[in-house]
């Protein structure tokens, strides 16, 4: 069912169709990334989340890639084709809606090797003992790459869905609070495009939101994240460590902090790559810090000087008072990226730990397990 005829109660098979409000870059024109703030009505939807939530986005496809793999099979379009496992739908619908129709699958990968001809690279790729060679090959190719390239390989309509994944709806953190805002939720996303094998590529999620849902709906649903709400008692000091759109859920923190009136400090590290281009929601935050609401404020913008300078850099310069707000049994939370920042910054906070509290390695090992068994150490990274 769409997002367009769902009707409450709303859940993950039954979307609210939210309507896009604001679709806003605050990143600036000279900046390498494409930073947007967007705020879309859930009026009427009942949701209920927290701060620390996420919201899933259920995109649709981009309608000219859609049409440029109707054309590459030799397709009209209107071929009947399954849709979910109990409905049927046209051809071009189920592909904008129901497929995901960029990242070649093992399965479609394994049926261009077999229909195609002169495709011996890639059938050597596909045996299991060269994964690493198979995901560099693939690097920036999607599945339309594959159909120009190889058109011996010839797929009925049936046949190629049959091929790919289903779409999936991509999690976003939530970046208001619902307190303050009951009828709106904010979500701040770094637009991904990029040029590679001489095509524009596009994140399927983050440009339907930019380019393509200003005219229609947004259907959404809240998933509940376990272990990143802020803590039960408001009087409790929070350290936030948000890099990038890792900034999200820091926004509804202090917002929803400041609706409640909580007591509890609040000190945020934030990180991009120039203050000029990419300081994401600087007004808001000088806001926060002048109401008092942000006790401390400390960036990182890494390509404003010679000697690159990142988060966890800041919290090693104040690696003494860290220390003493976790002694004062403050919470410390982490979000954004997985792959290198959050590593960085868990070490940098064991060597905090162990520098300042004058401990073993062992022991600094110890008090960080023990800060995560506690709830007090908390981390979202994707």
């Amino acid at each position: 069912m769409t997002a367009e005829k769902a009707k409450p109660p709303y859940s993950r098979t039954r979307p609210f169709p939210g309507k896009l409000l604001v679709n806003r870059r605050i990143s600036s024109e000279d900046s390498g990334k494409e930073t947007r703030h967007f705020e879309i009505s859930i009026a009427g939807s009942g949701f209920n989340y927290e701060p620390g939530d996420s919201m899933a986005v259920y995109p649709s496809n981009d309608p000219q890639l859609v049409e440029e793999i109707i054309q590459a099979l030799g397709a009209s379009g209107n071929e009947t084709v399954p849709a979910t496992k109990t409905e049927s739908a046209p051809f071009r619908n189920a592909l904008l809606r129901n497929y995901s129709i960029t990242t070649p699958t093992p399965k479609f990968l394994k049926a261009i090797v077999e229909r195609a001809s002169a495709t011996p690279l890639l059938g050597d790729l596909l045996d299991p003992s060269r994964k690493h060679d198979l995901q560099q090959y693939l690097w920036g190719m999607e599945v339309i790459d594959f159909l120009v390239d190889h058109p011996s390989a010839r797929f009925t309509p049936t046949e190629f869905v049959g091929l790919l994944s289903k779409l999936q709806p991509r999690l976003y953190s939530i970046a208001s609070s619902l307190r303050l805002y009951p009828d709106e939720v904010h979500l701040m996303v770094d637009v991904i495009r990029y040029e590679s094998h001489g095509r524009m590529r596009a994140g399927v999620a983050s440009a339907f939101l930019a380019d393509r849902a200003d005219d229609g709906f947004v259907p959404i649903y809240p998933t509940v994240a376990k272990h990143f709400h802020l803590p039960e008692n408001a009087d409790t000091a929070v350290l936030m460590v948000g890099p990038g759109t890792g900034l999200a859920p820091f926004r509804a923190f202090l917002q929803e902090r400041q609706t409640i009136g909580a007591r509890g400090r609040n000190w945020l590290f934030f990180g991009s790559q120039r203050e000029a281009c990419d300081f994401s929601y600087r007004e808001d935050l000088e806001r926060f810090k002048a109401d008092g609401v942000l006790t401390r404020l400390d960036t990182a913008f890494s390509r404003d000087q010679a000697q690159k300078l990142y988060v966890q850099h800041r919290m090693l310069e104040n690696a003494a008072e860290i220390w003493r707000w976790l002694e004062e049994d403050a919470q410390f939370f982490v979000c954004g990226d997985a792959s290198r920042m959050a590593k960085d910054v868990d070490a940098a906070l064991l060597r905090i730990v162990r520098e300042q509290g004058s401990k073993s390695v062992e022991q600094a090992n110890a008090y960080v397990e023990k800060l995560k068994t506690d709830k007090r150490y908390k981390r979202d990274v994707y």
